[in-house]
């Protein structure tokens, strides 16, 4: 023994001196030459370290001393310094939690309290997600089942989805398996991106061999657990022979443009991010050299409110992550919402007979159904008009003290093409029925859909063969502005029509439309909240005491808009502009105002919708290039005009 330790000892040395020789220009290996060195070196002649073979996976702390944070500040680096290293970055997810999640806890015992005879299959599915290493390991062994009693005396179930829960994914039937049924290489390897991994520490120390495979990059690495069909139960807890679909985001996905072979936009682009940056992905070895693209694992999706109770309830959920690292991962998560989740445009069409009309359009950015995955997720849209001396003259989807959306139906909210009252309000959900017809938040007991008006992504259609297990329900399928532009569906958008009575109002308003996320909305809760477990009561105190106002997704207004109460306002701003000559030849097109009218602006769209020209402030003329049908949009102190202007 004491002639191994003496001889890696010199070993050491050696390659520790051989990472500062100059490395050869030529060489056909990506490894440099002490790279490749300490390679062999340390298969002939190993360290002292024992592995425990019989661990089927990982834990991260296993995996951290490589690939956490380097005290010696040379790998998990970016070009700015930034420290991006993997184990930090995934600690303070909801994936790194998974297994210790309240809120998860307390609804797997609600399910267990509506029906105690089923409490260990409810729990052996549920923990297949929340807790998939510990549960795979059980069941390979020979358990029947595997409850939250097996996960909390258990380290590696604790850990949560943790790198062997994906790293260790085989590639047969990916994408195949869904509702927890995860194909687990049980090779003892890992899976990665890059090619010639530096295998020997990984395999010396750990017992894991590090291979290159390109499924690690495929969006069906999260089918499992992104699909979820639940068997349904009558109110007596027998079953039905049916199932439900309790979520689909990795259909939804597949049922869009996203999804589309050669579209190359998977669910790890978006919670995965790459950067172009070479990073250095183990620290311990100053001869390795950067890789890139780079990863970053922030895993980050929609859920800030569960991040920030994790965060101010660390010491009593047994979470390890520091505050700063909760901190980077919410910011990061306001950012997916505010920047890659929802367009809102705002816009005003015309005054008629006392009453102003607006559309709001969402245009929803994400690869999937917005909002997504676990059913009590909802968006609902806040839409108001507040004339010049500051009385509000319309406001639908206020929210009140108790964080609920004011005026909406005791049972669920309908689905609205046109709003017409201030007790209507836009809420996109899916609301979940029972074998009675009645509304439910018990997963087991949830037989069909009654309403399903999540947003979908760009492209979504009913023809698609994943259809059934993302299929729009309720008014929304009435709806001609629902996923459809002219008739044609796939537009991943919604409009709304707002009809305001004015009261005989004359004067400027501002109108303020804003689109707001809500992951566990108090009506939602409600129902569970009702019933007394350890675990609701422990979730219910730190509900209470969190934070719970909805996060602002997107918002659009119009300031100083002059409505005419009892005219028609779009009409007599028309009225007061000219464009000429219309038809037009290859010359100016001239743009003529009357009365004190402003011009602000001016835009030109043709008929594919593509914006060919725009000015800002005032024109007298407009150079439109091209020939064809366009539509002049002109902004104007008191509103928006728009024309048609054809050009030979």
């Amino acid at each position: 023994m004491l002639r191994q330790w003496l001889l890696f000892a010199l070993l050491a040395f050696v390659v520790f001196s051989a990472a500062f020789l100059p490395i050869q220009k030529d060489r056909q290996y990506y490894h440099s030459e002490a790279e490749r060195a300490f390679f062999a070196q340390m298969a002939a002649v190993p360290p002292p370290v024992v592995v425990d073979s019989t661990q089927l996976f990982p834990t991260a702390s296993d995996c951290s001393g490589c690939h956490g944070h380097d005290p010696n500040g040379y790998a998990l680096l970016d070009l700015d310094g930034n420290d991006v290293n993997i184990f930090d970055d995934w600690r303070a997810t909801m994936m790194a939690n998974s297994a210790k999640d309240p809120f998860w806890r307390a609804k797997v015992s609600h399910e267990v309290l509506v029906n105690p005879a089923h409490a260990d299959e409810l729990q052996t599915v549920c923990t297949s997600c929340h807790a998939p290493m510990g549960h795979y390991t059980a069941i390979l062994r020979g358990a029947d089942h595997y409850t939250i009693d097996d996960l909390l005396v258990d380290t590696i179930g604790l850990d949560g989805v943790s790198c062997g829960a994906c790293h260790q994914i085989s590639a047969e039937q990916l994408g195949d398996l869904h509702s927890g049924q995860i194909n687990f290489d049980t090779n003892r390897v890992v899976y990665g991106p890059y090619d010639l991994p530096f295998a020997a520490p990984m395999i010396q120390y750990v017992g894991f061999e590090p291979l290159q495979s390109d499924h690690i990059g495929d969006a069906g690495l999260c089918a499992s657990c992104h699909s979820l069909l639940t068997g349904t139960v009558d109110l007596a807890g027998q079953p039905t022979g049916q199932t439900f679909v309790e979520q689909a985001t990795y259909h939804e996905w597949l049922n869009s443009d996203y999804g589309e072979d050669g579209n190359n936009v998977t669910c790890q682009n978006c919670h995965i991010p790459q950067i172009k940056d070479p990073v250095v992905i183990s620290a311990n070895y100053l001869f390795l050299e950067g890789r890139s693209p780079y990863g970053l694992h922030e895993m980050v999706g929609g859920n800030t409110f569960m991040l920030q109770l994790m965060k101010e309830n660390r010491e009593a959920l047994g979470i390890d992550a520091e505050e700063e690292q909760f901190d980077e991962t919410i910011a990061k998560t306001f950012q997916m919402l505010q920047e890659k989740s929802i367009e809102l445009n705002l816009d005003f069409l015309e005054v008629n007979n006392d009453t102003a009309a607006f559309a709001v359009t969402l245009y929803n950015l994400a690869g999937h159904k917005f909002p997504s995955g676990y059913p009590s997720r909802r968006a609902f849209v806040e839409f108001v008009v507040v004339a010049e001396g500051g009385d509000t003259l319309f406001h639908s989807g206020k929210l009140r003290s108790d964080y609920e959306v004011e005026g909406q139906d005791a049972e669920y909210e309908p689905h609205y093409t046109t709003i017409r009252a201030e007790e209507e309000v836009q809420i996109y959900e899916m609301v979940m029925a029972d074998v009675t017809g009645a509304v439910t938040t018990v997963l087991e007991r949830a037989a069909t859909k009654i309403k399903d008006n999540r947003l979908p992504p760009l492209g979504f259609r009913k023809d698609h063969p994943v259809y059934d297990t993302t299929t729009i329900d309720g008014l929304a399928l009435l709806d001609p502005d629902f996923n459809q532009t002219d008739g044609m569906e796939g537009s991943g958008s919604d409009r709304t029509f707002y009809q305001v009575a004015l009261g005989g109002y004359t004067g400027l308003v501002q109108v303020y439309a804003a689109v707001h996320y809500q992951s566990l909305p108090p009506k939602w809760m409600a129902p569970m909240f009702a019933e007394n477990t350890p675990e609701i009561v422990t979730f219910k105190q730190m509900y209470d005491a969190a934070d719970q106002s909805p996060v602002l997704v997107s918002s659009g207004q119009i300031d100083d808009l002059f409505v005419e109460g009892g005219v028609a306002t779009k009409e007599a701003l028309a009225g007061k502009i000219k464009l000429y000559p219309n038809p037009a030849g290859n010359g100016l097109v001239y743009l003529e105002t009357s009365g004190d009218l402003l011009v602000e602006g001016v835009k030109v769209w043709d008929a594919a919708g593509r914006l060919v020209a725009s000015w800002n402030g005032a024109r007298a003329s407009l150079e439109v290039p091209g020939s064809g049908i366009f539509l002049v949009e002109v902004q104007t102190d008191r509103g928006v005009v728009r024309k048609r202007l054809v050009k030979f």
